[in-house]
């Protein structure tokens, strides 16, 4: 395995996270909720530190690091529950228009990964990249905050919900 995309005991990594296929899963502010929830637990109990986020709506980018240990394996633990917590919202939302359609593509990434597996949410790869100056570090903090004005959703940094660009983010990140 390449050594460019690895995880290091202290280190301050950039990582995205993607859904399988690129689906638009975050689109609906329940599973973007899911996800504030679910990182501010990991932040609360696994020693998870978020100092830079935002939630696409198919993918989420982090800056963070481990209080102990590797952050590697606070991602694997969020991304195994995740997957099965919005997978399970999907299944007993009765609003969800794509429903049948989502269920479908999960099952349709799934094979092939693992017989016990029925779905597939996250794409397995979170290319963590170590950020060794600041100079990486601001670089990865503007391209986080600016990600949701370059799509089109806002046209302030600050004015969307789901970055840490927001000052009323209820995610409990790092200044």
């Amino acid at each position: 395995m390449s050594e460019k995309y690895r995880f290091y005991e202290g280190g301050l990594f950039f990582v995205t996270m993607t859904v399988v296929g690129w689906i638009d899963v975050f689109t609906r502010h329940a599973y973007a909720d899911d996800i504030i929830k679910n990182l501010n637990y990991c932040i609360d109990h696994k020693g998870l530190e978020v100092y830079e986020f935002c939630i696409m709506s198919n993918h989420i980018h982090l800056i963070c690091a481990a209080k102990e240990g590797y952050v590697g394996e606070i991602i694997r633990d969020f991304k195994s529950f995740t997957a099965k917590e919005i997978i399970r919202l999907i299944q007993e939302n009765p609003r969800e228009s794509r429903k049948e359609w989502l269920l479908y593509m999960f099952r349709y990434f799934a094979k092939g990964s693992s017989p016990k597996c029925e779905f597939q949410f996250w794409q397995h790869k979170n290319h963590p990249i170590w950020l060794e100056s600041n100079k990486f570090i601001n670089q990865k903090t503007a391209y986080i905050w600016n990600n949701p004005v370059k799509a089109g959703i806002v046209r302030e940094p600050q004015h969307y919900i789901y970055s840490s660009a927001n000052p009323d983010t209820k995610l409990k990140i790092i200044c």
